[in-house]
């Protein structure tokens, strides 16, 4: 489904780069086919390459941006390939210093653009599923899959039937789990899929594509984990260099927030401004993390505890804080420290991670990488008030640790926009 929707989506958008190119070269050149135009000829041939090389660029990074989750007409996405485009073709002339043409480049995006988002306001306006027959024994899993909102799941088979099976649907691809033993009719009826050539798809791999969790049930050892982190190694000093620099560009404005917030926080309510706590982080080493202080003095006098709605231990400033997620601000010193990165599972307290680990499987996993100021569990689930909460939480952590990648780490940047906007999950 993936390859077909990928390559539909490609096919429009080259369309619509061919149309806007040619009512560009119309509108500067006075002939739909620049190489047509009076006087350049052919030595507009390298413009046009240029264009169509960084409009191919732009449509493979935002395709590998697919490469963990469900594919959709994505606005976002849109404007990284005209970007892309734009960027790309401009710097490749530069260095080659053929012909150009600054009203032909920049019409053919801007037109190519308003097409292509056009395109993906009508497409979505329709409901894109993939139809699917489950092979599992979990009912719980696959009862969350059923609420994927582009899953649907037409049956779910027993692994051990033996009894007659029904055809597969026609363009249905059959999900197996192959956790599961299968029966000789089971394993019978999945081999004649196979040969058949109709499409047969892993169930973890569909679960987490439609859910963007991680099934804790079906890790068995933990290298299923560290395996797939190994290959994004060489994105990890990538990460952390592009933290850096995030940060030290943003550091005037954040610094200039920060000081209206300290001064909020210090009239506000007695006590320090900043609150310092031990957080665990990559490979269990522990640091000191630094926010604003949200919370009333000895707030955790009694032991750590989480944080619940309405909780009284705030103040009104910090419930503001919290709302906006404000009082992360002063993470932005850890990222510099290397403590935290900005996308990452959310560091949590030493209390909490020793009982955590001794309590849920796999809890451990998630500091393979280093934590962050969002994350992929925090855009989707908020924050966890509970052991329960933690173990789902805890399902978005692990898939971020197992597809961890520049582009998973743009999709939490975007949303974390709208949790901040929204206030979604605040504490």
């Amino acid at each position: 489904m993936r390859r077909r929707f990928l390559l539909s989506i490609a096919a429009v958008d080259l369309v619509l780069l061919t149309a806007a190119g040619s009512v560009a070269s119309w509108l500067v050149f006075g002939t739909p086919m620049p190489w047509r135009a009076p006087g350049l000829g052919a030595s507009t041939w390298p413009m046009v390459g240029m264009l169509t090389a960084g409009f191919l660029v732009g449509t493979y990074l935002s395709a590998r941006a697919w490469a963990s989750s469900m594919p959709r007409p994505s606005y976002g996405r849109a404007v990284t390939i005209g970007l892309v485009t734009l960027g790309g073709s401009t710097v490749a002339i530069a260095l080659t210093r053929v012909y150009y043409s600054r009203a032909f480049i920049g019409l053919t995006v801007m037109l190519w653009m308003a097409g292509a988002l056009t395109y993906r306001f009508v497409r979505r306006r329709r409901p894109w599923t993939e139809t699917m027959v489950l092979v599992t024994a979990e009912k719980g899993l696959a009862d969350e899959l059923r609420d994927a909102p582009h899953a649907d799941v037409l049956a779910v088979f027993d692994p051990g039937t033996t009894g007659e099976l029904a055809p597969l649907p026609l363009g249905a691809t059959l999900v197996v789990d192959l956790r599961a033993v299968l029966s000789d009719r089971m394993a019978q009826y999945v081999s004649s899929c196979v040969l058949a050539g109709l499409p047969v798809r892993a169930f973890t791999q569909v679960y987490e594509e439609h859910t963007g969790r991680l099934p804790i049930v079906h890790l068995a050892e933990g290298w299923e984990l560290s395996t797939p982190l190994a290959k994004t190694a060489p994105y990890v000093p990538v990460k952390r260099v592009i933290d850096t620099i995030t940060v030290l560009a943003i550091s005037p404005l954040a610094l200039l927030i920060g000081i209206g917030i300290a001064i909020a926080v210090r009239t506000s309510s007695d006590g320090p401004v900043i609150f310092k706590q031990t957080r665990v982080g990559r490979h269990d080493r522990a640091f000191t993390l630094y926010k604003f202080r949200t919370m009333v003095v000895d707030a955790e006098k009694d032991g750590p505890a989480f944080s619940r709605p309405g909780d009284q231990r705030l103040t009104p400033v910090g419930r503001w804080l919290r709302r906006f997620r404000a009082d992360e601000l002063p993470q932005l010193w850890n990222v510099l420290r290397g403590d935290v990165s900005l996308v990452g599972p959310r560091p949590e307290q030493v209390a909490f991670v020793e009982r955590f680990e001794r309590l849920i499987p796999f809890y451990a996993s998630r500091h393979l990488v280093r934590p962050g100021v969002t994350g992929w569990a925090q855009v989707n689930y908020g924050y966890a008030d509970d052991q329960a909460d933690t173990i789902e939480k805890l399902t978005y952590d692990l898939y971020y640790v197992k597809h961890m990648s520049p582009w998973l780490d743009l999709a939490v940047v975007g949303r974390s926009v709208w949790t901040v906007l929204s206030g979604f999950g605040a504490r």
